[in-house]
């Protein structure tokens, strides 16, 4: 296979690059860069060493940059090929004319992700652990991190095997039928086909369900600031962030508009979403601001409903139904808000479960934070496997109607041939999710997405 060489660290100017060079011939490419007295040729797999690099292409030989030089002898290394690492300095200059070097020494420039579909081609790592490595170098809080490396790992790679043994077990059982069905023999008792159906049927359940919240750990748990105008939303969102990041008027009616920022709360990306006010209005603009609340509101994981301190306990409750009613809270933390504290001697404290705070003068946050993040701790978020991939999500919503249809089938007394069908089906479907089953379109779709040099 043709070796392939790349900038491996971000674009743009630093202390030290890395270049990555991956192939048969990477030894043979990397050593034509460094003189036969830098001990290249002589270097031991697996240990570093620091060397001279020289221009010597276009009748140059001069001293282009001192480096680090390590060798990775196939198959022990990240692609399973020779893989050679150049640490140099971080020249803009130095870095490209290396890569010259290399180029015009017979490698050819990765493709991006090309270095890890090598990876996976030669069997370094399955598609789930190679396109978890995309979800780590995106990771952008602890939490995510955390579900990236699980994944890296194995975690979900390891429930697919088992998913694919019991699937096996159904298939076999199901064609030395159909080998014997001359002679009607029947091998498996039907009750107990459909037993292990309805446990493959729940764990694949229990990961699309884990989808709702591995996307929200990747993009940030929206948790929408919801109320009547002029209650103190866009306050408590700048209170948050420790920011002005949404304009604070006291004419109701100020945000138009869905107002979105992000905060990283003790290792868990959050969203937060300043919502327009909610109530009875002829203004076109703002009605078109109040849908677009209810819709963030039908969507958040976390609702901060915030009222008027002053408010008695019945109009907080007519308020609080009111919305209710429109909305539906299944799986939803409802986080109750009593602001503008600092306007009343004495708060409405006979609401059960409510966080009385001043977002004017910053008092309590600490409380509403806490509460936002016993959310994590209450789904348990961190210790389960999730999906937090929508082509998993895909590929596992097809294993699922293909069991469905396997089901019907052995309740129906379908023949066995078509039930088969459909177990070899959700089999299908599998493979494309780890990658046992795929097509080059299908590769370089995942793969094209890596930055180069990775």
């Amino acid at each position: 296979m043709t070796s392939i060489c790349a900038i491996a660290t971000p674009a743009g100017l630093g202390a030290t690059a890395m270049i990555r060079i991956s192939g048969s011939e990477a030894f043979s490419i990397a050593g034509k860069l460094f003189s036969e007295k830098s001990g290249f040729a002589d270097l031991d797999a697996k240990q570093a060493k620091f060397a001279s690099i020289y221009d010597n292409v276009d009748g140059k030989c001069s001293l282009l940059d001192q480096v680090v030089v390590t060798k990775f002898a196939a198959p022990h290394s990240f692609t399973g090929e020779d893989v050679v690492e150049i640490s140099c300095h971080g020249s803009l200059y130095i870095q490209h004319r290396i890569i010259e070097l290399l180029l015009a020494h017979g490698c050819h420039m990765a493709e991006p992700g090309e270095f890890t579909q090598r990876a996976f081609m030669n069997g370094k790592l399955d598609l789930p652990q190679a396109e978890a490595i995309a979800d780590l170098i995106e990771a952008q809080s602890e939490t995510a991190h955390h579900a990236a490396m699980k994944q890296l790992q194995g975690e979900l790679s390891n429930k697919m095997a088992k998913l694919r043994d019991e699937l096996l077990q159904l298939a076999s059982l199901l064609e030395l039928e159909l080998d014997f069905s001359e002679e009607e023999v029947e091998f498996a008792d039907r009750t107990a086909l459909l037993d292990l159906l309805a446990q493959i049927k729940a764990e694949v359940d229990k990961l699309l369900q884990s989808y709702r919240w591995g996307n929200m750990l990747k993009n940030g748990i929206p948790v929408a600031i919801v109320g009547e105008p002029n209650v103190g939303k866009s306050t408590l969102l700048n209170a948050l962030l420790q920011r002005e990041r949404a304009i604070v008027s006291d004419i109701p009616g100020t945000t138009r508009d869905t107002i979105e920022d992000t905060f990283l709360l003790h290792g868990t990306l959050f969203r937060f979403i300043d919502t327009a006010g909610i109530r009875e209005s002829g203004d076109t603009i703002e009605q078109l601001g109040i849908e677009r609340s209810l819709e963030t509101i039908r969507k958040a994981a976390v609702i901060l409903w915030i009222f008027d301190a002053r408010k008695s306990a019945p109009e907080i409750d007519a308020e609080m139904t009111k919305i209710a009613d429109s909305i539906p809270m299944d799986e939803k933390k409802l986080i109750l808000i009593g602001n503008k504290t600092d306007l009343v001697s004495d708060t409405t404290a006979n609401i059960e479960r409510a966080i009385f705070i001043s977002a004017k003068k910053g008092e309590n946050m600490e409380a509403v934070l806490k509460e936002i993040e016993r959310f994590v701790e209450e789904n348990n978020i961190r210790d389960t496997t999730l999906l937090t991939n929508a082509r998993h999500q895909s590929l596992l919503s097809d294993i699922r109607v293909a069991i469905d249809r396997t089901e019907n089938g052995l309740q129906q007394q379908m023949p066995t041939d078509l039930v088969a069908e459909d177990v070899r089906m959700a089999l299908h479907h599998l493979g494309e999710l780890t990658g046992t089953v795929s097509s080059d379109d299908i590769l370089n779709n995942i793969f094209g997405k890596f930055c180069i040099g990775k």
